[in-house]
């Protein structure tokens, strides 16, 4: 019988490779929001995932980006942080696109972390051909001697099963950390103000997704009934972006409420009745106090 083992990978690439939909299907559970903007994640969010083998806590992380703001380099300093530490450190590459720039950076900078063990995920193996996949494994494969290639799909679940004991295989032995039904350490409160962003992200035009963040002022059941009340704040930075994000007569925001509350229902496991109110905080993104407020 092989040792337990247990502990932390990441994954790195590109915006929109699927770090976090990979991350969600391997946990089994919609933890990390996704969406097509760049820049979605926030901080380093950590999905739990069992094996009969393993534990392996999956940090999804911000990608790595130019920074322009306060936020933006402190979302990078969460990446470097994340990568010195983990165990394990997949280099998520899609099968649909060559290799290029970008990639090269990527697999550059990750001889600064001799200590993780580095992996190589081919994504999104769903969208190509067989001969297609095959040429990308190989030059994949050409980059550096990796401990393993695995191609993936988190869409039509092939080779997860297969991923996860490639990882499991790769990690220290240990107990496990966190207990078997425990599937993040993300709050309630957390994951509502994450899905919420996330609708607002969807329904939002290009220049704003950066400026978008969201904070609850209460929740919960009410009492003597099954109906979960959520007060939330969305913020913008400029006063002349919250018609943008309410719409013609509140349609945008009305939009945004019904997608939210639709993945609300279905983490809390009953009737939600969802309030937003617009506000603004000027500049926020590169206010430490106003960052602080905003849990960022």
């Amino acid at each position: 019988m092989s040792e337990f083992r247990a502990g932390f990978v990441t994954f790195v690439g590109r915006p929109n490779v699927g770090k976090s939909t990979l991350t969600n299907a391997l946990v089994g559970e919609k933890i990390a929001i996704t969406s097509s903007k760049p820049q979605t994640t926030r901080k380093a969010i950590r999905g739990i995932v069992n094996t009969k083998n393993a534990q392996l806590i999956i940090v999804d992380t911000p990608g790595l980006h130019r920074p322009r703001t306060l936020l933006g380099q402190r979302l990078n300093d969460v990446v470097e942080n994340t990568l010195g530490e983990v165990d394990v450190i997949g280099f998520c590459i899609p099968a649909d696109e060559k290799i290029g720039p970008g990639d090269q950076f990527i697999n550059a900078s990750l001889d600064k972390y001799p200590r993780a063990k580095l992996v190589a995920l081919v994504t999104k193996s769903e969208k190509v051909t067989r001969d297609v996949l095959a040429s990308q494994l190989i030059a994949v494969d050409a980059l550096r001697n990796w401990a393993a290639i695995v191609p993936v799909s988190a869409i039509s679940g092939e080779q997860l099963e297969e991923l996860k004991d490639v990882l499991g295989s790769l990690l220290p032995v240990s107990q496990a950390l966190y207990p078997e039904d425990q599937k993040t350490e993300e709050s309630l409160e957390s994951r509502i103000c994450e899905l919420i962003r996330e609708a607002a992200l969807e329904e939002s035009r290009e220049e704003l997704p950066h400026s978008l963040a969201v904070t609850i002022d209460e929740h919960g059941k009410r009492e003597d009934s099954e109906i979960y009340d959520i007060h939330a704040n969305l913020w913008v930075e400029r006063d002349s972006q919250k018609p943008i994000i309410i719409g013609k007569g509140g349609s945008r925001l009305k939009e945004i409420g019904s997608q939210a509350r639709k993945e609300i229902e279905a983490l809390v496991g009953s009737k939600v009745m969802l309030k937003i109110h617009v506000k603004v905080a000027p500049a926020w993104q590169s206010d430490p106090k106003q960052l602080g407020r905003l849990g960022l």
